[in-house]
């Protein structure tokens, strides 16, 4: 049924979307890189390219990137295409990141609205400390007066409510919930959603696809919450998790997230490039 309804609508997009009925969400950049300087370079590059705003992630700087050496094709490989590998993250001690100095730089230096984030490792992330630290960066964070914060769900009640309440007025809020884990039935997503938008002025869920029936279950859920009062962004990691963001537009969905990297390993990690996503919505009719 939603298939064959989406197929309709799609139809309908190509004929209609220059009309310009449809709103398309904000497109935020995630900036690629562990230091400072090479955030602000990709910030430069997502300014360029028509973003809306860039996701500054802030644990990202207490880790540093070591890529592998490449390794010289066999005969059985010469001539395939290489599997990209991916670098790995070496933890930095805290004190190493002066972070009124990379607030400063950051505010100084990204001309685009900016999401400030500090993921824990539970959800992916990189920062070294203890949730105490992390949130005492999220606090000194939101009073350096970004227009958005994410703060995941599971931060403890009360201090959420210290931090929504410094974030009142000046900082929105993005309330996040990522998971390594397959996406649970569309149902329990719809309701995820539901439960968590009185925590942020928007609702991001992640989850790890593991597949095509785990993207559906994604694409479901984003399609049912399409006429929702809820500001979500539903999206995946893996195969088939840039659906609900190539199709955001028809989802109804307030935020997609792209990046500036180019490959084709992104499709396989659920991500999509900037310039890839805005070519996308202009052939599926869904931008003029």
């Amino acid at each position: 049924m939603i298939i064959a309804e989406l197929r309709h609508t799609t139809r309908l997009n190509r004929i209609l979307g220059s009309s310009g009925w449809m709103e398309l969400p904000l497109v935020c950049v995630v900036l690629s890189g562990c230091t400072v300087d090479e955030m602000l370079k990709d910030a430069a590059l997502a300014t360029a390219s028509g973003a809306d705003l860039v996701e500054v992630r802030l644990d990202r700087l207490w880790v540093r990137e070591v890529f592998p050496e490449p390794e010289e094709p066999s005969e059985e490989t010469r001539g395939r295409r290489n599997e990209r590998k991916e670098p790995d993250y070496i933890p930095q001690a805290l004190d190493s990141v002066d972070l009124n100095s990379v607030l400063d730089s950051f505010k100084q230096g990204v001309e685009l609205p900016v999401i400030l984030t500090c993921r824990p490792i539970s959800q992916g992330g990189f920062f070294p400390g203890t949730e105490e630290e992390r949130l005492n960066v999220l606090s000194e964070g939101i009073k350096s007066g970004p227009s958005w914060v994410d703060l995941e769900a599971e931060i403890a009640e009360k201090s959420r409510k210290k931090l929504m309440k410094l974030a009142s007025g000046n900082t929105k809020v993005i309330c996040s919930l990522h998971s390594s884990e397959k996406p649970p039935p569309s149902g329990e997503i719809i309701g995820d959603v539901e439960e968590m938008s009185e925590m942020g002025d928007v609702v991001k869920i992640c989850y790890s696809t593991g597949g095509t029936e785990g993207s559906l279950r994604l694409f479901e859920a984003a399609w049912e919450l399409k006429n929702s009062e809820v500001r979500n962004s539903i999206m995946g990691l893996g195969s088939g998790g840039d659906w609900t963001r190539i199709h955001a537009p028809l989802l109804g969905q307030y935020m997609v997230y792209s990046t500036m990297e180019v490959g084709w390993h992104l499709a396989y990690k659920g991500k999509i490039n900037r310039s890839d996503l805005s070519t996308a919505w202009e052939l599926l009719g869904y931008s003029n």
